[in-house]
């Protein structure tokens, strides 16, 4: 076989996962054409293949020198014109099987090395079938089509990577397109902070605060008891210790078991009700109940049983108060208390102070409107249920849904993915023998810009817990998640360490590299290592769903999101005449928070 035209050379050392070749002197030319294309020996991330019987062994050229690898320099005799390549082994091929990743049968010394035309490339990647997509064109090919395992890359999850620039929106629109138009039965939920994605899929579902047809609302009673707490009153787990946390957490119980019996999307047991059940209440009922603990005044037969039934009495003495109205946020008024040791005496539970200041400020403050006056979801006298909110965001005909956060304070931010990702996670979990959810119909969940709310730094982050749960234990239940980030250094590495396919894009800084190569499904440093060479829109992928480690270039996608650079040249060359009206718009939206 060595007269052949892809005949490259010989083995000459050969280790666990890497061999060292000797290219022959023989070949008439380092760019042989082969069926008519040009193909250039001893590029890096090329594949060569040895064949033995009727196996043959697939490899990537990770490094070219003029000398053996291995060799000592003081006892090396230079060859002129010799070179060598050190070529990582990826797989193999048994007789008319498909291609395997890994290696059973390992190569010699001397054996052949030859290599790898489009014909090869071909047979590896096969042809598209109902259980893969096409991700792209192989970046030495524009004939051959890279397809990836629908299964492996959503239910192993997956993860885009790479600098700002180098093509992360276009890349995702490009694999969700691909999902969306080969599968009428898909079901995605793109998790957009910055709000650029409606632009590239004009049939999608947005939800957006403020929107007039789709408005972004998440009920605050979706929360759990530590979230809730945190938001209302910046209380945390940590302070369960304390009275005022304690007597918090009873109220909040109290208020939602009042209305077990008029939920929508069915009632439930009285007594299975806690803190954390997701059930309706009016959070100015909250405010209205500690301030009456605030500023009740009592007799003496009850100054030393300041209990919620002695509030209720005093609530029921008319001549001992003025009722106020917790719907207007007005507050009770009650005979003074006295200065000396006579009645009516001043309530015990000034601990309260601070949480009835801040939650009155967070209920007042207009930012939190699709928390606490989530339209048609505000209460349990409210229209609508929680069947209702997820009918809207995976159960309607419009396959994609895209939830623009680009309205949510960025304090918020964190437990408003959180409670996302967990009531998605929820719905799943618990309806997972449903026929038309959980196992019967599985889910995508992308996160855009992750490193702004998954940072394996912030110990206290809703969304990162709730992320992880997706990553550690959504796939038995029907779960996959995508990440979308340009400094995976900054991801949770729980996170990371469950991610089966790595799309990874130009990424220039040396610790964000680092990340990709320990954490890539596959010992390949010579691919890892074209990070920050590789072309806009041109990507690394490695993992569970492609058959072989390629690098692949991703078509552009039109129309696009709105991430794309302005256009700078063009801009700066206008002539723009000053005017003191300019700028109101914009100082309009910074005070309303809108767009």
């Amino acid at each position: 076989m060595n007269n052949e035209i892809t005949y490259l050379g010989t083995i000459i050392r050969v280790d666990s996962s890497t061999i060292e070749i000797e290219i022959t002197d023989q070949i008439p030319s380092s760019a042989p054409i082969i069926n008519g294309r040009v193909y250039k020996i001893g590029q890096i991330g090329t594949f060569v293949k040895m064949p033995i019987g009727n196996i043959s062994i697939y490899g990537i050229v990770s490094s070219v020198s003029n000398t053996p690898s291995k060799s000592d320099d003081s006892s090396i005799k230079q060859i002129i014109g010799s070179r060598f390549l050190t070529v990582q082994l990826v797989g193999e091929k048994i007789g008319d099987r498909d291609f395997e990743k890994g290696i059973g049968t390992y190569p010699t010394i001397n054996d052949e090395v030859h290599l790898v035309t489009e014909k090869d490339l071909f047979e590896i990647y096969g042809q598209k079938d109902a259980n893969s997509i096409e991700i792209g064109k192989h970046s030495s090919s524009e004939n051959l089509a890279v397809f990836v395992d629908i299964h492996k890359l959503i239910l192993r999850h997956c993860a885009i990577l790479g600098s700002t620039g180098s093509g992360k929106s276009n890349t995702t629109v490009s694999i969700l397109k691909a999902i969306l138009d080969d599968y009428n039965g898909s079901r995605v939920i793109l998790v957009d902070p910055h709000g650029e994605y409606a632009s590239a899929f004009p049939d999608a579902k947005v939800f957006k605060i403020n929107d007039a047809d789709n408005p972004l609302v998440i009920p605050f009673w979706l929360m759990n008891f530590d979230e809730l707490a945190y938001f209302l009153v910046g209380a945390k787990p940590a302070d369960d210790a304390k009275p005022d946390y304690r007597k918090f957490r009873e109220l909040i119980t109290d208020l939602k078991r009042e209305n077990h019996d008029k939920l929508k999307s069915g009632n439930v047991e009285k007594n299975s009700v806690t803190a954390d059940s997701p059930i309706p209440f009016n959070v100015r009922k909250v405010w209205h109940e500690i301030n009456w603990w605030l500023n009740a005044t009592f007799s003496e037969s009850t100054r030393d049983k300041q209990t919620s039934t002695t509030v209720q009495l005093a609530k029921d003495a008319e001549d001992n108060i003025i009722n106020g109205n917790f719907d207007n946020l007005i507050p009770a008024e009650f005979v003074p208390y006295s200065m000396g040791t006579s009645a009516p005496y001043k309530s015990k539970h000034q601990d309260y102070y601070s949480y009835e200041k801040k939650i009155l400020s967070r209920i007042k403050d207009s930012r939190f409107d699709f928390l606490f006056n989530p339209g048609d979801y505000k209460d349990e006298n409210s229209k609508k249920d929680l069947h209702n909110l997820l009918n809207d965001w995976i159960g309607s005909n419009e396959k994609l849904t895209i939830l623009d956060l680009s309205g949510v304070p960025f304090e918020v931010l964190d437990i408003t993915i959180g409670l996302i990702t967990r009531f998605i996670y929820d719905s799943m979990f618990w309806g997972r023998f449903e026929e038309y959810t959980g196992k019967k119909r599985p889910l995508l969940l992308a996160y855009e810009e992750a490193h702004t709310y998954l940072n394996k730094n912030d110990n206290n982050s809703y969304s990162k817990k709730a992320v992880e749960r997706i990553f550690k234990e959504g796939r038995k239940f029907g779960v996959g998640a995508m990440v979308i980030t340009q400094r995976p250094s900054e991801i949770s590495e729980t996170i990371l360490a469950q991610v089966g396919t790595l799309i990874a894009l130009r990424l220039t800084n040396s610790s964000d590299q680092g990340i990709v190569k320990s954490t890539a499904p596959d010992n390949l440093n010579s691919l890892i290592d074209l990070l920050p060479s590789l072309r806009i829109g041109e990507a690394v992928i490695v993992g569970e769903s492609i058959k072989i480690p390629s690098r692949v270039r991703l078509k552009l996608n039109n129309p696009r999101p709105s991430s794309e650079d302005p256009k700078l040249v063009e801009e700066w060359s206008k002539t723009f005449e000053q005017n003191d009206e300019n700028y109101k718009s914009v100082v309009k939206k910074i005070r309303e928070q809108k767009i």
